[in-house]
């Protein structure tokens, strides 16, 4: 007979599941456990939803505990099943569907709802509130037939929102009610250092903005506000706070105010009923971030398992560490003085978004603010929360030492100090890693722990407990080789391939991997080979993304975005003619004036390319590759009154030198004709600014998912010196920049520093070899469009073939219709089936459109059996049509053959 105490959960998110997992690593045979879960899910990272929205991650990536886990630890959780009432005197907690748990011991971990503020229409279609994964994919969906959508709430959670619905393609405005952004992390002045930079990412702000009504019949159409403006919007994110979940213990007659009342203990007004999480109030505080309810669930487990008695909550000190818009912020409890008595040390930096603020009490920190640059969060953390005392030189807590050696000793904090608030991990758990788990690395560490995994602003402690623990820091090879299939760095990948004169993808596989093909690394080596061969290069179709291949961007329903190169974005009449007679006449869904100042015309079919590209009679604009793109000017001196130099000129000089040549990530280019900075060139990967007598030249920049300010390479008098340093610059980072990796990483693994004295100063030597490589690679190229009258294949632009059922096998056409190492699409009585052709001839056959969102199958990459789809890299077994990486549904695969030269397909 079971011995075990029965434990109930109510609540399976991140302090539900927390608690039981602290539970189990003390006691795992004191409780027989089961779990209520409202949601249909194991256990996700909640932080996370936003990265979900903007794409950067997969809704699988963010789950902490699969359901899978659940079962491995005999655990019983009632997915999907809400708990609906607690029988106190019974023992027994009852879910919807009928089901029951009795307990000897309850936790309440309920959470919060958002908070729906009061207006009118609130209900019509079209308005969501953003707290779950179902609430994430609504919000897509819904977006998808949206030009404009609102955020009510300019909190952190509102801003997340923001940035999720800016991915989707959508114009965003954020309304706030208060004076300014995040008004609970930041201060005036944080909060418009934080306006600024997100207007620049296209983000409208509007503010001291108090909403009374959804405008519209039954769907979203705009809002309305209490100073009686009103705002066009097609959909609405509400995020203005969360609410305790308290009802439930309310309604079983537990003590509850704002939230369920706690004791230090973390129980009830019930002594068999503990409380953990966003529900709770104790010491009448409520808590809203993750590491205040990992700390309640290490108290309430050490009492349940039995461990000790003696264990209190005394509360949480406020630490915020938080990514809004790809800028980073710490914000760190009181962020504005008491009284004259509090001494303030601020910094502000407007041009490169950064903000750092301390409010000090009696020579201890009560407070931080860290915007943009957050290299010191994890010191300051750790001197507030141990109300340590602060050195005399206070630049060196926000800047850190000169000399480079830690204010802080990591060796001096207690064993239960925090180090990752993100995933609430302690010094201890990270020494026990170090010591027992053998880890010798922070990636090791973040296996191990996920401590480091989040945020990353806790590495620099990390790597000191390495130091400390270990005696180094080492570092994970695999970290550092260019690609995971080839166990080589980038310099030593180069090497090889010199070596052997290996020309082409295929060969370095076969030359290098033993003949094995790893469909996800053919671009990364494609693009290495481009820069190795630059015209020597074999160009290996099948190792181009589809992007690549028909020369246009894919877009989410399958179709293609047509931008031509409009140099300096400086156009003509006849130009705008032509594109609008195009746009009429292949019917294009949009034509959207892009951020880089050039037309897109969306919607085109793979066949109509070669047709649109004639009729425009322009050169190929390049927005669909990892190359240099286009170069965004200002008018400058040849209309503005503020113009110091002729930008307009030097724009287009930049990008007919440098267009469409090969980099490991896009490029993004921008010539500014004054300070005033105009064209953005300080936010770019390479910009110049005009200044008297000169120019500027800047490397580094960029404004997407991070936002970074470009650093100054050098300052030059003419155009010719522009573009011989810009020309350096992209050369080296096409050298040693790692595949998708943005220029301004390049530029901080090297140092702005040290890339002036190889660049400029040429103190290497190598300038003139860096001219020359760029040189070879201007040379080489080759206006993509071209093919509209020489394909490379003539199934590159071809439409579905359309084929009629037989009974015993389908002929489809001759095999040499497919290009070798690709997909192509046949419509069989009217259901798309893609074919491929690996390189070794073999045949393999599945469904055409990819079950996460409808990618096109047959346009994507393949190898050693498996297809990658082109929109979101979900990659499948050709031969089973399983998810390779378990992050979708299997897909219909078909039998296929080749007869005396022709493709036969059996039916399913």
């Amino acid at each position: 007979m079971d011995q075990r105490k029965r434990l109930v959960v109510i609540g399976n998110g991140m302090a539900g599941a927390k608690i039981v997992q602290e539970i189990l690593s003390r006691n795992r045979e004191r409780f027989q456990v089961a779990m209520f879960g409202a949601e249909p899910y194991g256990n996700y990272d909640r932080t996370l939803l936003s990265d979900v929205l903007t794409g950067a991650k997969d809704a699988k990536r963010i789950f902490l505990n699969s359901l899978d886990w659940y079962r491995e630890h005999d655990i019983t959780l009632h997915a999907g099943v809400t708990a609906t009432a607690i029988d106190r005197d019974n023992k027994v907690v009852r879910g919807s569907g009928g089901v029951e748990e009795s307990y000897d011991t309850l936790i309440i971990a309920t959470g919060s709802r958002p908070f729906v503020p009061p207006m009118d229409g609130a209900e019509k279609t079209g308005v969501f509130v953003y707290r779950t994964l179902d609430d994430c994919q609504a919000i897509e969906a819904y977006a998808r037939g949206c030009r404009k959508a609102a955020v009510i709430g300019g909190g952190l959670l509102g801003l997340e929102a923001a940035r999720g619905l800016l991915s989707l393609g959508l114009q965003v405005t954020v309304v706030e009610m208060m004076p300014w952004l995040m008004a609970q992390q930041l201060d005036a002045e944080g909060g418009a250092l934080l306006q600024q930079t997100m207007e620049q990412m296209d983000v409208q702000v509007l503010l001291e903005k108090t909403t009374t009504r959804v405008l519209g019949e039954k769907r979203v159409a705009g809002l309305e506000f209490q100073d009686g403006t009103a705002l066009d919007t097609d959909m609405v994110v509400v995020s203005c706070g969360i609410r305790p979940n308290a009802e439930l213990a309310g309604a079983s007659g537990l003590a509850a105010d704002r939230g369920i009342l706690v004791n230090d203990q973390m129980q009830t007004s019930d002594p068999d009923i503990y409380a953990v999480g966003e529900c709770v109030q104790h010491r009448g505080k409520l808590y809203g971030l993750v590491a205040p309810l990992y700390e309640q669930a290490r108290v309430a487990a050490e009492h349940l398992a039995g461990n000790s008695s003696n264990v209190e909550y005394q509360g949480s000190k406020p630490v915020s560490k938080l990514k809004v818009m790809g800028v980073q912020l710490v914000s760190i409890g009181e962020t504005s003085p008491a009284g004259p008595q509090d001494e303030v040390v601020s910094y502000i930096e407007p041009v490169r978004g950064v903000y750092k603020k301390m409010v000090i009490r009696e020579n201890r920190l009560v407070g931080t603010i860290l915007l943009g640059e957050t290299d010191t969060a994890g010191v300051l953390t750790q001197m507030f929360l141990l109300g340590a005392e602060l050195p005399e030189r206070r630049a060196d807590l926000l800047f850190g030492t000169s000399t480079g050696a830690p204010i802080l000793s990591v060796f001096d904090l207690p064993d239960h100090a925090q180090i990752c608030h993100c995933h609430g991990i302690s010094k201890g758990q990270i020494k026990e890693a170090i010591e027992f788990g053998k880890c010798r690395s922070v990636s090791q560490i973040g296996v191990h722990t996920r401590a480091g995994t989040s945020c990353g602003g806790c590495k620099k402690l990390i790597e000191q407990l390495l130091e400390v623990y270990a005696g180094e820091v080492a570092e994970d090879p695999a970290e550092h080789w260019y690609v995971p299939s080839l166990p080589m760095t980038k310099p030593e990948l180069v090497a090889a391939i010199k070596a052997k004169e290996l020309k082409s993808v295929s060969a370095v596989f076969r030359e290098l991997n033993g003949g094995q093909e790893e469909p996800s690394h053919k671009t990364a080596l494609a693009s290495l080979l481009k820069t190795i061969w630059s015209g020597e290069y074999d160009d290996e179709r099948d190792a181009r993304f589809i992007n690549d291949r028909v020369h246009a961007n894919i877009q989410k329903d399958g179709t293609f975005s047509v931008v031509p190169r409009i140099d300096g974005g400086i156009t003509s009449p006849a130009q705008l003619r032509r594109i609008a007679d195009v746009a009429e006449k292949y019917q294009i869904a949009a034509v959207k004036l892009t951020g880089g100042q050039r037309i897109a015309l969306a919607g085109a079919r793979k066949e109509q390319l070669p047709d649109i590209w004639k009729d425009l009679g322009m050169p190929s604009g390049h927005a669909y590759a990892k190359a240099v793109r286009s170069c965004k000017t200002c008018v400058g001196s040849l209309f503005c009154r503020f113009g110091l130099g002729d930008s307009v000129a030097l724009g287009i000089k930049v990008e007919q030198r440098f267009k469409g040549i090969e980099t490991p990530h896009k490029m993004k280019l921008s010539v500014s004709g004054c300070p005033r900075n105009c064209a953005e060139a300080t936010i770019k990967d390479v910009g110049v600014v005009a200044i008297e007598g000169g120019w500027q030249v800047y490397v580094g920049g960029g404004a997407g998912t991070r936002v970074r300010a470009a650093d100054l390479l050098c300052t030059v008098t003419t155009h010719d010196e522009v573009l011989k340093y810009m020309g350096r610059f992209i050369q080296y980072y096409r050298e040693h920049g790692k595949y998708m990796e943005r220029a301004y990483g390049v530029v901080e693994r090297f140092g702005i520093e040290r890339l002036r004295e190889l660049l400029v100063k040429d103190v290497d030597g190598i300038g003139e070899r860096l001219d020359a490589e760029i040189e070879r690679a201007v040379e080489a190229y080759k206006d993509p469009w071209a093919e509209a009258n020489e394909p490379v294949h003539p199934a590159q632009f071809s439409e579905p073939i359309r084929v009629n059922e037989e009974v015993k096998g389908i002929p489809l056409g001759p095999v040499d219709a497919i290009p070798l190492g690709q997909g192509r699409n046949y419509v069989v009585d009217g259901c798309g089936i893609a074919v491929f052709r690996q390189r070794d001839g073999k045949l393999f056959a599945t469904q055409q459109t990819c079950p996460h969102r409808g990618g096109p199958l047959a346009d994507g990459i393949i190898g050693d059996g498996k297809v990658i789809c082109p929109l979101h890299a979900r990659k499948f077994d050709l031969k089973t049509g399983a998810s390779v990486e378990g992050n979708c549904c299997t897909i219909q695969t078909y039998p296929v053959r080749a007869e005396e030269g022709e493709i036969i397909l059996t039916p399913a």
